[in-house]
């Protein structure tokens, strides 16, 4: 497969802006991998399709406040930092990204905040873009910890709009977020409300629970035409023993196993035994899945409709297969579907 298979005629209204007012009542797009089939619902239909002991994988990453404003010192120049990863706990390192990048250099110090609360070094320059900062700050970590989350703004991708807006600090954030360390949302999972999930679980359909740490680079652009050339940035995944238990269960009893999200997908997809079962995990992935691709755990999943040459695209069309979701696309398109985050979402089964 070639990266310009992957096209399809795209312009920005068909990205949504906002969510929908309930979680679980976007639109949903249904797709049947044996019949080709495909049905249009709302979300909250996606229990019709799963009975007891059927189990949902989801990615419990939590989104923190990662874009921070500041000024270099003496200019004053505005600086914009997002930041991407911690390096160093004690030391306070963190992997950055600096906006206007070419105005910063190693020795540079950078002021955020009312009074300068917070003050950073640039100690290194690791990409044309990207730097090192070491955090100058004179208290305990959660102390740290807090003045960064009372600084920073929720990472809306800047292609949804310019603008964060107040809204977005509960809805870019799934319901059952609890690890710390994404810089993006896992999307699929945007779409489920409490109350859905208190119905799956009284039909008897039970949870798992990975952790993969969304970073900027499941959003950055291939650009080899050849795709067995491209290099997926790195992120840390966490498998846990309970999660496994729950999902091998499933497929010795032959249950459905949904994966809510291209990077359920992946996490799982990236430790599985050779005797095809799911395996504890606790490290790093830079998995990249597209066509052709043996997937061995979920057998169902949960994804979003996505701009045009992404990773996401290409797993879903894996997944599916690559005629019936490029032809899912056209359909969408017509049909008034709201793509991106914030857009509407496809089951395939």
């Amino acid at each position: 497969m070639k990266l310009s298979q992957y096209g399809y005629p795209f312009s920005l209204d068909m990205l949504a802006k906002y969510p929908v007012d309930n979680r679980d009542e976007s639109r949903l797009m249904v797709i049947h991998r044996d019949s080709g089939k495909i049905e249009h619902k709302i979300f909250k239909d996606v229990i019709e399709y799963f009975d007891t002991d059927d189990v949902f994988v989801f990615n419990d990453t939590k989104v923190f406040p990662a874009r921070l404003y500041g000024n270099k010192e003496k200019t004053g120049a505005e600086i914009e930092i997002f930041l991407l990863r911690e390096l160093n706990r004690d030391l306070r390192l963190w992997d950055v990204l600096v906006d206007p990048a070419r105005k910063i250099r190693i020795g540079n110090k950078l002021y955020f905040g009312d009074d300068d609360l917070l003050v950073a070094e640039v100690i290194d320059n690791t990409t044309s873009r990207g730097r090192t900062l070491r955090f100058l700050f004179d208290g305990d970590h959660d102390e740290f910890k807090e003045a960064l989350h009372n600084m920073g703004e929720t990472p809306l991708p800047k292609w949804i709009r310019e603008k964060v807006e107040p809204i977005d600090s509960e809805r870019y954030q799934t319901i059952y977020a609890k690890n710390e360390g994404a810089v993006v949302a896992p999307t699929a999972g945007l779409h489920f409300s409490k109350h859905l999930l208190k119905r799956l679980e009284i039909k008897g359909v039970k949870s798992a629970y990975i952790t993969l740490h969304v970073g900027l680079g499941n959003f950055r652009a291939v650009d080899v035409e050849d795709l067995t050339k491209h290099k997926m940035d790195s992120e840390q995944i966490l498998i846990t023993p309970e999660a496994t238990q729950i999902v091998n269960g499933a497929r010795v009893d032959s249950k459905r196993i949904c994966a809510v999200g291209t990077t359920v997908m992946r996490t799982m997809e990236s430790s599985v035994t050779t005797g095809r079962k799911l395996n504890p995990y606790e490290g790093w992935t830079n998995k990249f899945i597209f066509t052709p691709y043996d997937f061995v755990v979920a057998d169902s999943m949960i994804t979003n409709f996505h701009l045009p040459q992404s990773t996401q695209l290409m797993m879903a069309a894996a997944f599916g297969g690559y005629d019936l979701i490029m032809d899912a696309y056209k359909i969408a398109k017509e049909e008034g579907y709201r793509f991106g985050t914030y857009g509407d979402a496809m089951l395939i089964l």
